[in-house]
């Protein structure tokens, strides 16, 4: 279990729900219409809101947007994203409860120093002097990152270190390419340089548009930290998913295999839609893998040519009529052949027992036997509320 942390109000880690994050996708110098979407995402179950802040101008305008929100009574935790600059990092993390930074922002690049000069391999001199260099950097970057570590301490606010797959530094690339492991390498480093300046209040992701590449990486991550005693919390996402049926898949994918795992303690949906579209598909995700549960669970068969009665349309009914029943296991099965069976984690069954009849349950026991299909939904919502 990762270490619970404070970001505003809400807290993250630790045994806590996992957290449902989106991104706002208006220009953040609109603070009215950068309000009205972050409060339309809060309305639909958003609990922590992401706004670019690519420049000074922007991380300032950060805090009318704030005071705006609570103005209109919202008082959601804001995260500043930040891209290239530490001053707009600055400015933000004395406005909001959360700054995002990427490692391959904070580091030289391009520079050629990193590349070998006999090809893949080094010679004994050459990693001599790559390990001087190495060690250099990371001071320097612990140097540059000193101001915004002392700035979140002052202020309590919170930090990611996002790390994106095709944005690793030069220094990362030459020992271990654009791979997972050098994604989880980089984050690792920085989780040290903020270790050794006493700050811990930490949220780490390992971001791909490649579902593969994103859970690999995540999970090398989780062990480095194993290793070296860390714990903090992770934020889950297949970056640039894209939209429809696709970019819910993969998102589904790549984050139900982590939460399954264990792993996360914050997810992102990243669709290329209304980011308001994202926050049903991310509690769908974590109700599917159990990691938190908000509505009804419906186990349905397929049907199949034992089935007497119109399967679908009863489900639908069923799902209408039960849908404030948080938690339920509702079982819509087909006959008594496999169904009793197959649904029997479920806390209620709706079975076909014939010919338009419905046989309900209660956990494995039959309650009622051969009911008329058209009587059978109220008759289970009836079950339902006598026995709750």
């Amino acid at each position: 279990m990762s270490r619970q942390i404070k970001i505003g109000n809400l807290t993250m880690g630790g045994g806590a729900p996992v957290r449902v994050q989106s991104m706002t996708n208006t220009d953040t110098m609109n603070t009215k219409a950068t309000v009205e979407q972050t409060i339309r995402m809060v309305e639909a179950g958003c609990e922590l809101v992401r706004i670019t802040a690519p420049d000074v101008k922007a991380a300032e305008n950060l805090g009318r947007i704030k005071e705006e929100l609570l103005r209109r009574g919202c008082d959601v935790p804001l995260v500043a994203d930040i891209h290239f600059n530490p001053l707009a990092a600055e400015t933000a993390a004395a406005i909001v409860e959360k700054v995002r930074v990427n490692p391959g922002n904070y580091t030289d690049r391009n520079t050629g120093k990193w590349r070998t000069e006999n090809g893949e391999r080094r010679t004994e001199s050459e990693e001599k002097r790559y390990q001087q260099e190495y060690n250099e950097e990371l001071e320097k970057i612990g140097d540059k990152m000193s101001r915004l570590i002392e700035i979140c301490k002052k202020h309590g606010t919170a930090m990611r270190i996002g790390t994106n797959h095709g944005s690793l530094s030069e220094r990362i690339m030459s020992r271990y390419g654009n791979s997972a492991e050098g994604m989880a390498q980089s984050a690792i480093e920085f989780a040290e340089v903020c270790r050794k300046q006493d700050f811990n209040n930490l949220v780490f992701s390992m971001k791909a548009s490649n579902v593969k590449v994103m859970v690999q990486s995540t999970r090398l991550f989780v062990e480095k930290m194993k290793e070296l005693g860390m714990d903090y919390p992770i934020h889950l996402g297949v970056t640039e998913a894209g939209d429809a049926m696709q970019g819910r898949l993969k998102s589904a994918a790549g984050i139900g295999a982590l939460l399954i795992d264990g792993i996360g303690d914050t997810i992102r949906v990243s669709l290329t839609e209304d980011p308001v579209a994202e926050i049903p598909v991310a509690y769908d995700i974590l109700q599917a893998v159990g990691a938190r549960i908000t509505q009804p669970e419906y186990i349905a068969c397929p049907s199949c040519g034992r089935t007497q009665y119109d399967i679908q349309e009863a489900l639908q009914r069923i799902k209408a009529a039960t849908a404030r029943f948080k938690g339920v296991k509702i079982g819509v099965m087909g006959c008594i052949v496999n169904g009793p069976g197959e649904m029997a984690d479920a806390d209620y069954g709706y079975v076909g027992s014939g010919a338009g009849k419905i046989t309900l349950y209660k956990g494995k026991e039959i309650v009622k036997r051969n009911i008329d299909q058209k009587d059978a939904v109220e008759e289970l919502v009836k079950l339902i509320e006598s026995t709750l």
